[in-house]
């Protein structure tokens, strides 16, 4: 339902040129059709300018003084005898404009004679100009729904990307709080290995801040580059950590929303490594039916009372993130078997084209 501040507001979102040419339109067709129907062109143009000019006024009282103050208001009793006074009003007008410009013959359209205030003549002109009021309005009010709608549309894409970049922007500094910790750790040891992880790590950071800002989509091939970069830091980290990548189909023409898997692998190392000294990881990357992606993550863990496997904030902004980005048409599912994490995630293929 339009709101009493957008009817107010319509005479702003509609240019007055697009007013003009609606009008003048309306006008010159008015004029053709009742002047070729008389075989009377001079009378037709004098008619329809002394009509248009109390239409105009009409279509916009009823716009933006009546709708807004009974309308909109609920006030119908209110609304309809103000418009049935501008009606009165407008015939009293039509009729003496009429007869003291054009001619004593207040409706020479007629077959005969009418006089002012002759019940057929009065219903005439008020159902003509109702007429009028209801086809003005009711292109008006179209043009003003339309502009509506691609408001709110534009607003929810506006929403949908902060959302978007908010998840975005919590998830990466959530990844290099871990990897920064992991090289903490290792500064502490004074390992030869520091110098390693900070130009992986370096390497990681340009493919977040430059490659993949403000993109919504990125190549596979680039996602699975970057994992196995995080998993080389990983591997610094934990000395007994077997990490198997297979991918079982040809991912070259598919993207990925970015960074959207790290979550899941940076979940194995992260619950798989508690009190693990043989660490193992799995990740199955596979196109199903040329129409969707589906990629498992396996990781073994020690079973524990402190160990309890369960996503984080990561897993957490990853749905949320998938949620957005492809509404309920994916899935992502959590479960344990025997020893092994295993998640599981399917979304639709995203291709080059």
């Amino acid at each position: 339902m339009v709101t009493l501040s957008e009817i107010q507001k319509l005479n702003f979102d509609i240019k007055l040129r697009n007013h003009i040419w609606f009008w003048g339109s309306y006008f010159t067709l008015n004029f053709l059709r009742w002047g070729a129907y008389f075989n009377d062109y001079d009378y037709s143009f004098k008619s329809n300018l002394i009509e248009f000019s109390l239409h105009i006024p009409l279509v916009y009282f009823n716009l933006f003084i009546l709708v807004p103050h009974y309308v909109l208001k609920q006030k119908y009793l209110k609304y309809t005898l103000a418009l049935l006074f501008s009606l009165f009003a407008v015939y009293l007008l039509k009729t003496a404009l009429t007869y003291y410009i054009i001619s004593e013959n207040i409706w020479p359209e007629a077959n005969r004679e009418y006089h002012p205030f002759d019940i057929n003549h009065i219903l005439a002109v008020c159902i003509g100009e109702l007429y009028v009021l209801a086809m003005a309005s009711s292109v008006y009010l179209t043009l003003t729904w339309i502009r509506e709608r691609e408001r709110n549309r534009s607003l929810l894409e506006n929403q949908f990307k902060i959302k978007l970049k908010y998840l975005e922007n919590q998830i990466q500094p959530h990844f290099f709080f871990n990897t920064l910790n992991n090289l903490y750790a290792l500064s502490l040891e004074s390992s030869d290995k520091v110098p390693d992880v900070i130009i992986k790590l370096s390497n990681l950071m340009e493919y977040v801040l430059y490659e993949v800002k403000g993109t919504r989509f990125v190549p596979l091939i680039k996602e699975i580059d970057y994992i196995q970069n995080y998993i080389e830091i990983e591997k610094l980290r934990f000395e007994n950590v077997e990490v198997t990548i297979n991918l079982e189909s040809n991912i070259e023409d598919i993207k990925v929303p970015p960074l959207i898997f790290i979550s899941l692998v940076e979940n194995a190392f992260k619950h798989g490594g508690l009190n693990n000294k043989n660490l193992k990881i799995k990740i199955n990357c596979k196109v199903e039916d040329n129409k969707l992606l589906h990629l498992e993550i396996l990781n073994n863990f020690v079973i524990s009372q402190k160990n309890n496997p369960k996503g984080g904030i990561g897993l957490i902004n990853t749905k949320k993130r998938l949620k957005l980005i492809y509404k309920n048409n994916f899935s992502l599912q959590y479960k344990t078997k025997l020893n092994y994490y295993i998640i599981s995630l399917q979304i639709p293929i995203h291709n080059e084209d």
